[in-house]
């Protein structure tokens, strides 16, 4: 079984070396003559196969994009050359290696999981309608993440360019013929909280309310993680970034968000952990951001308290984490004790708790999600605006260092320029980032903050929650508004 995989994978491998949006029904067309068709297509479990191999491929796109859109957002910036230096600046341009490489990661996962759905599937005896909706399923979040994180992207080799929205209800396609051709639970509830993000970044508010709902009553706890090994690979590239590189730990948090660093955190060289891609926490966070656009002020505080009673139900570690050395190359630039008390903007309330002691035994970290947010913090929420910046707090920390919080920011990526130079369909205009204005005018300024080691205080230069609410009118921000 394994020596099929392997096999079946290097054929994919082979045949989207040097064009990743490939022509499905070309892609087993092998130059080699030792590599027949007949090895892998009407072959037994060779679905399942090609399932194992999206799964792979999932990991490898999601180790591209969490790290580079973690440092274009203000959750992490950058101290070191190991990885991308220019996108803490949002200098986000067309020619940008990573953005390339992300962006045909994600094209291999659509066009893997379109074989097994229409090649290999129909081929295989043993295939079954889970194994298929499992491939719409792949379909669905290729979408997705496309649709979540770039301006335009073509949908098929060679094909048209695709704006967001566009994207986003392709995935809202796939995601409901995974739901309607299965049984099996993870695969319904992933799929419904694939359907509801979608829907949530489309700004449509009822749909996502009822994707969300269906979600949480397929599976309360749910969590769905792309899936690293430390010794086949992949390893996870954002546990490399905040914990794996020891005193280099070239990513370093936000100071509020400090409790929450390292998320990924191996106890040894042998343990990789996942990145959560789909977990239940979404579909309540949908819920409050309707419940809020909506005037039920009442109803969106007892959503908010029900999300801090199901974080803290989620698994952290205790480790050592001396290694961390926030301080790096310039002793006391950031705080590093946990009597720094931190401000979210010059003139707010200094608050305790939000960075650990690292020098002083071993810290406890969440590893699916956290958030500093309690229950009298959301008793004593007085208007919307007030719960909408507590809302997206809990976003920013809730999903830290899961790729998520560019998207809030309504900052995109761009088709890459080897998609320009050999799609004819690609125009100059979709190699332009979209970078909301609100956010450029300070690019350069949204991992800045000052910190005072005498009075033992750290501020924040900018409270980006309280900017995406003073600007949630505009189309890039805060979709139901």
């Amino acid at each position: 079984m394994i020596k099929n995989i392997f096999s079946i994978l290097m054929v994919l491998a082979l045949a989207f070396t040097f064009n990743a949006c490939e022509d499905p029904e070309d892609a087993f067309s092998p130059v080699n003559p030792d590599l027949a068709v007949d090895a892998v297509i009407g072959t037994a479990s060779s679905s399942q196969s090609i399932l194992v191999g999206a799964e792979r491929q999932l990991s490898l796109a999601m180790n591209e994009l969490v790290v580079i859109s973690e440092i274009a957002s203000d959750n992490y910036t950058n101290t070191q050359t190991f990885f991308n230096q220019f996108l803490d600046n949002l200098a986000i341009d067309a020619t940008d290696n990573d953005i390339d490489d992300t962006q045909f990661d994600i094209h291999r996962l659509r066009e893997l999981a379109l074989v097994g759905r229409d090649v290999i599937a129909p081929g295989d005896e043993t295939s079954t309608p889970e194994q298929i909706a499992e491939f719409n399923f792949f379909i669905g979040m290729s979408s997705l993440l496309f649709g979540e994180n770039f301006t335009s992207v073509p949908g098929e080799p060679g094909g048209p360019v695709l704006d967001a929205a566009t994207h986003l209800n392709a995935a809202v396609a796939s995601f409901e013929a995974a739901i309607a051709g299965t049984t099996d639970v993870a695969t319904i509830t992933s799929a419904n909280l694939g359907a509801a993000r979608a829907h949530y970044r489309l700004g449509n508010s009822a749909q996502a309310v009822q994707f969300s709902n269906a979600a949480i009553a397929s599976d309360p706890a749910f969590v769905r993680f792309a899936d690293f090994d430390a010794t086949n690979g992949p390893t996870n590239a954002m546990q490399d970034a905040i914990f794996d590189r020891g005193t280099f730990d070239d990513l370093q948090p936000l100071p509020r968000l400090d409790f929450l660093d390292p998320k990924y955190n191996g106890s040894n060289a042998t343990v990789e952990l996942g990145v959560p891609i789909l977990k239940i926490e979404e579909a309540h966070l949908i819920i409050i951001e309707a419940a809020i656009a909506a005037g039920d002020l009442a109803g969106a505080q007892q959503t908010m308290r029900d999300v801090i009673g199901l974080v803290a139900t989620r698994p952290t570690a205790t480790f050592n984490d001396a290694a961390e050395g926030r301080s790096q190359d310039f002793p006391g630039s950031r705080p590093d004790t946990a009597t720094v008390v931190v401000a979210a903007a010059s003139g707010d309330m200094a608050r305790a708790g939000l960075v650990l002691d690292r020098n002083d035994g071993e810290v406890t970290v969440p590893v699916v999600s956290g958030t500093s947010v309690t229950v009298p913090m959301v008793d004593a929420i007085a208007n919307a605006e007030e719960a909408l910046e507590m809302l997206y707090l809990m976003r920013q920390e809730i999903f830290i260092a899961e790729g998520r919080r560019m998207a809030d920011l309504g900052i995109r990526f761009v088709t890459s320029d080897v998609e320009f130079r050999i799609n004819p369909n690609v125009s100059p205009s979709d190699i332009i980032p979209v970078i909301p204005g609100f956010i450029s005018s300070i690019a350069t300024e949204l991992d800045a903050f000052e910190f005072d080691a005498a009075a033992g205080t750290a501020t924040m230069m900018h409270n980006l929650n309280r900017i995406i609410v003073d600007n949630r009118t505009s189309d890039l921000v805060a979709p139901f508004e």
